[in-house]
């Protein structure tokens, strides 16, 4: 009865000593599988900061790239701005300076029904003299006119200067000299709008000059001449006149 109740309170302490290292030993694994996951957890909590920093620093060069896009797109806006606006100069430069060129530039005129070119003071020069015997200043428009055929002795406004040079003369009385000027513009254009009157005035300064004879050869070589023309009507009136 004794032996055989000391074996199984031999295996009763050797039943808890199994349960107890077993225990332990899952207490142990249970500890290192806590241990894992806290070390886990601890590394995910890491590499989720580590993504937490990076998506910072990732937002924080998207922010510092929109403003560098927003200054750039302004600089780009500015830079249109200033090509534009110097484009506008540059257009206001040359159409200023066409301007200026232009004022230098022959440009086509019509006086006494004749189309031509002329330089810009040539134009300048004659409308000066022909204000001046408008005015009445009679003298003065003698000496500008004389000056203007010759500084332009080629100019389209020559027969029509010839033609108020001979009048301002006529006005001043020097008759002599006003029939030279109106022959002179007879011989070089004889077909010219102020011809016939020419031929009228060369008959008044005759008439002046009291070379009656002369004056009516004038007025009839007027009359056959320029039958269409008023100056042949006026001659007419005079020549019955003179008889």
């Amino acid at each position: 009865m004794f032996g055989l109740g000391a074996t199984a309170a031999t295996a009763g302490l050797f039943d808890d000593e199994e349960a107890r290292r077993a225990i332990l030993d899952l207490r142990q694994r249970i500890d290192a599988v806590r241990m894992e996951s806290a070390q886990g957890v601890s590394r995910v909590n890491e590499d989720t900061a580590s993504f937490r920093r990076s998506l910072l620093d990732l937002q924080s060069q998207m922010e510092t790239l929109r403003a560098d896009v927003a200054t750039l797109r302004g600089s780009n806006e500015q830079l249109v701005r200033d090509v534009a606006e110097l484009q506008h100069q540059q257009k206001d430069t040359a159409q200023g300076v066409n301007d200026r060129l232009r004022q230098f530039e022959p440009t086509k005129v019509t006086v006494d029904g004749r189309e031509f070119r002329a330089e810009p003071a040539e134009k300048r020069d004659f409308e000066a003299a022909l204000a001046m015997f408008r005015k009445g200043d009679f003298s003065a428009a003698q000496s500008v006119f004389l000056e203007f055929i010759k500084r332009y002795p080629t100019s389209g406004y020559g027969t029509s200067a010839l033609f108020w040079l001979g009048n301002a003369q006529y006005a001043t009385r020097d008759y002599k000299e006003a029939m030279i000027n109106f022959r002179s513009l007879i011989a070089k254009e004889p077909e010219h709008v102020r011809a016939p009157e020419a031929v009228l005035s060369i008959a008044n300064c005759q008439i002046e000059l009291k070379d009656t004879r002369g004056a009516r050869k004038t007025l009839d070589d007027l009359v056959k001449a320029y039958p269409q023309s008023e100056a042949a009507m006026a001659a007419k009136e005079r020549l019955l006149r003179l008889k």
